[in-house]
Formats: C-alpha cells, sequence, structure tokens
C-alpha cells in the first residue's frame, strides 16, 4: 500500500505535466500551421504582385503601418472586402511600411490580429525613390491605397476609409470596363 501510494503521488504529477506539455505542443502546431508569415519584399517584387499583373483582377493595395491608428483601425475593412468581393476577381494585398528590422513585430502583429489577406513589409530602401512611382500625388503619408487592374493603376487614395466607402470604391472598379 505504500508503495502504491509513493507511485501515485510521483506518476500523477509526472502524467499531468506531460499531458500539459503534450496539449500545449499541439495547441502550438495548430496555431503556427494558421499564422501567416510576413515577406519583406523589395520595390521591383511589389510591383510584380499587382502594378504589372496583365490580367482583369482588381488589386487593391493598401499601405498601412503598426504605428499607424488609422491603418489600424481600418485593417478590419480591407479583411471584410476580401470576403465580401470573395466570388469576384478582386485581391487585397497589405503593404507594411514599418522598418524591416521590425519585421517581427509585424509577424506577431499580423497573427494577433489574425489577419488573412496577404501581408508583406516593403523593404524598399529610401521612401523617395519608390513613392512616386506608387502615385506622384503621394506624400508618403499612410494609410494610403492603390488599386491595379490590367497592369494599370485605376485608383489612389492617401487616407482612410469607411467599410461603406471602401467597398463602394472597390465595386465601382470591378463594374469599370
Amino acid at each position: 500500500m505504500v508503495i502504491i501510494h509513493k507511485l501515485s503521488k510521483v506518476s500523477i504529477p509526472k502524467i499531468r505535466m506531460k499531458y500539459i506539455f503534450f496539449t500545449a505542443l499541439t495547441l502550438l502546431l495548430l496555431c503556427s500551421q494558421n499564422a501567416q508569415k510576413v515577406e519583406a519584399i523589395n520595390f521591383t517584387q511589389f510591383q510584380a504582385l499587382a502594378a504589372k499583373k496583365k490580367n482583369d483582377t482588381l488589386y487593391v493595395v493598401n499601405f498601412w503601418a503598426t504605428w499607424c491608428k488609422p491603418c489600424i483601425e481600418e485593417l478590419p475593412y480591407f479583411e471584410q472586402v476580401q470576403t465580401q468581393f470573395k466570388n469576384q476577381k478582386v485581391k487585397v494585398i497589405l503593404v507594411s511600411v514599418d522598418f524591416a528590422s521590425d519585421l517581427e513585430r509585424v509577424n506577431t502583429f499580423v497573427n494577433k490580429k489574425q489577419v488573412k489577406s496577404p501581408v508583406y513589409l516593403l523593404n524598399a530602401g529610401n521612401p523617395n525613390d519608390w513613392i512616386d512611382k506608387v502615385d506622384p500625388t503621394w506624400t508618403g503619408a499612410v494609410p494610403a491605397t492603390v488599386c491595379y487592374k490590367s497592369g494599370k493603376k485605376v485608383f489612389f487614395k492617401e487616407g482612410e476609409f469607411s467599410q461603406t466607402e471602401l467597398a463602394s470604391t472597390i465595386q465601382t472598379q470591378i463594374n469599370k470596363k
């Protein structure tokens, strides 16, 4: 009886610890399978994602940053329109303009917010070298959104959207021939 009692004191905590360890490991693996990995890209890679695609998909590109309150407030709207227009040729791409050294912070932010749209961090050097290539009227302030279709820019806006305004803008661009 004493031996069984001693074994139960030793084995129950070990069993619990093994259970907790394997449960935590399983949850970690499941979460990491759904976790998005933000990729740092240069400006040429950015252009290949949307600006130079010669197809009839509307690419809605939002430039944002983790430190930008209006950017963070409108991110859910981009997620909503990705779902709203899922049966149409619309693709939302989120481009972070955080510093390249903050890539891990952007990854953490995107996964904490459970962002589903593809997210990239633009590591393109001096912004003065590429901002005008996105749109000559862009001051560099974020948020900023640009739409491309058939390899051409069809819309640009510096500033934040309401959910209704974003959906309306996308619908207008879809309807254009």
